[in-house]
């Protein structure tokens, strides 16, 4: 039986979303809501999406994503192997405007997120400097 599905969404490190300061869920959460917006994803097909993630972190925040009742396991239909599929449920659903919305908020604010994290970056570095050429030997 062979399966058409949309193409899931690529995560450029450079991402807006890689660097926006409000999560829902972990770090990974919105990404792999992206992922299963247009149908169920086994295990093996996200992890090869969601590239720098590593295995035991998707185990854990799709555990945790179930436990807040965002996703949910299916079995594979047809499948000898036994597998499974995570699918959004209806309140896992809710959030794909939230995460547009956020996207939005990300693409239009980046550069300011950006210069104020280096600015604050810089003085923090800048203050290290000052407070260890002040120290006694």
């Amino acid at each position: 039986m062979t399966q058409t599905v949309a193409p899931l969404p690529s995560f450029d490190p450079a991402c807006p979303m890689s660097a926006f300061p409000i999560q829902v869920g972990g770090k990974w959460t919105a990404m792999i809501v992206l992922c299963l917006e247009n149908g169920p994803r086994r295990f093996g097909v996200l992890r090869r999406h969601l590239r720098p993630i590593s295995t035991k972190v998707l185990a854990e925040t799709l555990t945790a994503m179930g436990r807040d009742g965002l996703v949910r396991r299916c079995p594979v239909e047809g499948a000898d192997d036994g597998g499974v599929e995570y699918e959004l449920t209806p309140l896992g659903r809710t959030l794909l405007d939230v995460i547009e919305h956020t996207r939005d908020w990300a693409r239009t604010h980046l550069s300011e997120l950006v210069r104020a994290r280096d600015a604050f970056d810089r003085a923090a570095t800048a203050s290290k400097a000052v407070l260890g050429t002040s120290r006694a030997p």
